[in-house]
């Protein structure tokens, strides 16, 4: 899914590199939780939070993602959207809901990992 559905699905908000928006992502994360996104996301996710913390853009730069949709109209700080800026990172910011929007995106194809069975 390119990054510019995901913006018009959740009537987000850009924050930042505009120019990626046509960058496509293969899986989606929900999660405030920066452990159980390097534990579990792979093959190029957005990331959705309502996390508002440098840790944030941390984590998606290490697993190489490509967007990160900020929930509940938190904001990003400037110090966020710089480290953003300098990894190519879409910031996007919704109104909606962690949940609402996690199930926006997988009903309109955006599927997230399997968890293996152990």
């Amino acid at each position: 899914m390119k990054i510019n559905t995901i913006k018009d699905l959740l009537d987000a908000e850009v924050i930042c590199c505009e120019e990626e928006l046509e960058a496509s992502v293969y899986s989606a994360c929900g999660s405030d939780m920066m452990s159980d996104v390097l534990a579990y996301v792979k093959d190029q996710a957005v990331l959705l939070t309502g996390l508002v913390n440098s840790q944030v853009i941390r984590t998606a730069e290490m697993m190489d993602m490509k967007c990160v949709v900020f929930v509940r109209s938190k904001n990003p700080t400037a110090e966020m959207i710089s480290l953003a800026q300098e990894s190519g990172i879409v910031l996007l910011a919704t109104k909606k809901r962690l949940y609402e929007s996690c199930g926006i995106l997988y009903s309109n194809g955006l599927v997230g990992n399997r968890v293996k069975n152990v």
